[in-house]
């Protein structure tokens, strides 16, 4: 539905128009190029294959350039960038298309075409017909449940409580890993195992594989999932140049998933796929909001991550995993017994690669806000075209396919959420009934002695 209603092609090499002289050759060029990067016929099960080596050179992405060099999509492509911040510039591709037809050095010309598919890079994905228009004041609220906390204000927050009780650090961090960053101690740490091993286990009763990811990869990996490398507003950390190249940190097991799939081609009846992942994610993210301190908004954390990959036969199976992801969610904070809203999010909240966003809010009561704990997102084939990820349809042609991500937990706002909503009076946190066969206990209790217990003793050491 999503494919036909935005004039996606279901095949490749379906082209419906001329627009310049040597459109044909221009487009064999730039579809050989990214032809070399494919692996072709894989027998699968996917998850076993494991001896394709991927190097910077088997990065080609293959943009739909009969799409966005046609003059007739212009104004669409326009919409669509002015309604997602402005991002991108599609008359800087066509000007670009026009002089690699009129570029006769071949040296010249792959620099131009290298140059073409950089700016291509940057046209955002189209919004999903559904999604509301506007900016975050746009979102629209699906459903809220669970029950509001009466006590704003009056409850502790994760900080005074976890320290005080022996189970949190974020003081006097900034000497060993620097700001937003925390340990988790003793029965937080376990809160912590607790949380992940029960996501992972309502997870794999649902179908999904579970994948151990690495966490340092290259930026074409990280680039081809929507997320930029470079720039003054980057979120990506980078790994010291002089002896790891352009390496970078994985700002969340997302990544690691789609550069799996860089480069294959699938079988139709292997799809769909549905994997999830622990990871710690790093992300240079920056705050000044009072309410995001803390353990709200850090530098690295623990998260469980879904990920599929879908046909498109019908038009409609990214839109049906995309809203599976979102119920697996919904299941997830009411088993946890969470006040959460859930959002629709408005085309300037979507970022480049989704055409549709879904965000999970939970009710935080110490400061008296709602705070995002999940994301899922529908990105159709913006990340398949960037990573050459294709499968063989039924008629055995090939086609690309759609990728979704969501968030199952992340680890500390989930750790906020569950002690801000379950104090006693005491000190002790009571703990979500589900967690108890893994936490092995019902309770966080005051550590009679924590780790914590010595630290305010501790001489800093200063260099004379």
């Amino acid at each position: 539905m999503l494919g036909n209603m935005y004039g996606f092609h279901s095949t490749l090499g379906r082209f419906q128009w001329r627009t310049c002289k040597h459109f044909s050759v221009l487009r064999a060029l730039l579809k050989s190029e990214g032809s070399k990067c494919y692996r072709r016929d894989i027998s699968i099960d996917c998850l076993s294959q494991n001896s394709y080596q991927n190097s910077p050179s088997s990065f080609c992405p293959e943009f739909d350039w009969d799409y966005l060099c046609n003059p007739e999509n212009t104004l669409e492509i326009k919409e669509n960038i002015r309604n997602r911040k402005g991002i991108g510039d599609i008359d800087a591709v066509h000007r670009l298309w026009k002089d690699v037809s009129r570029e006769d050095n071949s040296t010249k010309k792959q620099e131009l075409i290298d140059k073409l598919k950089s700016l291509a890079a940057d046209i955002p994905n189209k919004i999903h017909p559904l999604a509301p228009f506007g900016n975050e004041s746009c979102n629209r609220v699906v459903k809220t449940f669970g029950k509001e906390s009466v006590n704003v204000g009056k409850v502790k927050g994760v900080v005074e409580i976890g320290e005080k009780a022996g189970w949190l650090r974020t003081s006097n961090v900034g000497t060993t890993t620097g700001q937003r960053s925390y340990y988790f101690l003793n029965q937080l740490a376990r809160l912590e195992l607790a949380l992940v091993n029960y996501c992972l286990d309502k997870l794999r009763l649902e179908g999904f594989q579970l994948v151990s990811v690495p966490e340092i990869l290259r930026p074409e990996i990280i680039e081809g999932c929507g997320f930029k490398t470079t720039g003054e507003r980057t979120q990506v950390y980078k790994l010291d140049a002089k002896r790891h190249g352009s390496a970078c940190l994985s700002g969340t097991s997302e990544m690691a998933l789609a550069g799996y799939f860089q480069n294959q081609v699938f079988s139709i009846q292997d799809l769909p796929m549905k994997l999830t992942a622990v990871s710690r994610c790093h992300r240079a993210e920056v705050s000044e909001l009072e309410e995001e301190k803390g353990i709200y908004r850090v530098h690295n954390f623990t998260k469980v991550e879904m990920f599929s990959i879908v046909a498109q036969e019908t038009g409609k199976e990214s839109d049906d995993s995309l809203q599976e992801f979102v119920d697996l969610q919904t299941d997830l904070y009411q088993s946890l017994g969470l006040h959460c809203r859930l959002l629709d999010m408005a085309s300037q909240e979507l970022g480049a690669p989704a055409s549709r966003k879904f965000d999970y809010e939970t009710w935080m009561p110490a400061k008296g806000f709602w705070g995002e704990i999940s994301s899922a997102s529908n990105c159709t084939d913006y990340q398949s075209r960037r990573l050459g990820a294709k499968y063989k349809n039924k008629d055995n042609q090939l086609t690309y396919v759609h990728t979704i991500n969501g968030t199952a937990c992340a680890v500390p706002r989930l750790v906020m959420a569950i002690i801000e909503n379950n104090q006693l009076p005491n000190g002790s946190v009571l703990l979500p009934q589900v967690l108890h066969p893994y936490f092995r206990g019902s309770l966080l209790t005051v550590e009679p002695k924590s780790l914590n217990h010595w630290k305010k003793s501790l001489t800093p050491f200063t260099v004379q």
